[in-house]
């Protein structure tokens, strides 16, 4: 009777396990989106762009700050990419006492880099 209950628990766990993998969708990134991303990741270690180091603590970047918060967990945090993009851009709309520069205002980024620096942290 005790192998029979193990048997039905470890087959039990099994077919559960194997049902959640079944439905998990994989991450398909074209070419174009990855070619953004390391775009973005450039842009966002370059010391004379987003210098997003001086900052934050991102995974992968060298001599990383500490007064940002760590860039991790970001879909997590900012469900809504444009909500991470305004973010990003200007920081003075959800907290006017913020010492985050504000990119986009101050022309430091453009638009276009802005978007590509987005899609580098969403995938943090």
């Amino acid at each position: 009777m005790r192998l029979s209950a193990h048997i039905i628990k470890t087959t039990t766990t099994v077919a559960i396990l194997s049902g959640c993998l079944g439905l998990s969708t994989p991450l398909i990134v074209s070419a174009a989106e990855d070619a953004d991303i390391t775009k973005g990741k450039e842009l966002s270690f370059n010391r004379k762009k987003g210098n997003c180091l001086a900052c934050h603590e991102i995974a992968g970047g060298k001599l990383a700050g500490n007064i940002g918060p760590p860039l991790v967990a970001m879909k997590a945090r900012f469900p809504d990419f444009d909500k991470l993009k305004a973010q990003i851009s200007d920081a003075r709309t959800n907290n006017p006492n913020t010492i985050m520069i504000p990119f986009g205002p101050h022309s430091v980024l453009s638009a276009k880099e802005i978007d590509l620096i987005t899609k580098f942290i969403y995938t943090l």
